[in-house]
């Protein structure tokens, strides 16, 4: 059992380095090439919050500019960005999931599973992380099969 969620993660990992520039531009959330509306990824992890980043303080990481708040928390990510981008090119897990559609989040609306963050969409009367919620084994399965094949 051990060999085969190794042998998953690092397939996994493979077919993360396997995107390129190109694929990030074109099928990433992005604003003017930023990530998820300017958030610091790395808060999300390191301040179990979710905070805007800094213009002044940002990477670039196949083709998408992240930003952060503080200049170690950039230093964090351009030494493992992989660790800190979010599923699904900051894309709602649920949507990816359930329809298979690209839809905007609120990026304060967030979930780490696994060292992962999974965005996802809400407004005054739709909280998406409450459906993922309720069937998040089937919906990430589904998600993680569409989202391959949409890069």
């Amino acid at each position: 059992m051990l060999i085969i969620l190794f042998s998953f993660l690092a397939i996994k990992n493979l077919q993360a380095q396997k995107l390129t520039e190109e694929q990030c531009i074109k099928h990433f959330n992005l604003d003017k090439g930023v990530a998820i509306e300017g958030y610091d990824v790395v808060s999300y992890f390191v301040e179990d919050q979710p905070q805007k980043g800094k213009a002044s303080i940002s990477a670039r990481y196949l083709g998408v500019i992240y930003r952060f708040a503080t200049k170690e928390h950039r230093d964090l990510f351009v030494k493992n960005p992989q660790k800190y981008m979010p599923e699904y090119g900051g894309w709602c897990a649920y949507a990816m999931g359930a329809k298979n559609e690209k839809v905007s989040v609120n990026p304060e609306n967030y979930k780490i599973v696994n060292g992962k963050l999974y965005l996802f969409y809400k407004n005054f009367f739709t909280d998406t992380l409450d459906d993922w919620n309720e069937d998040e084994e089937n919906l990430k399965q589904k998600a993680d099969e569409n989202w391959s094949e949409v890069k």
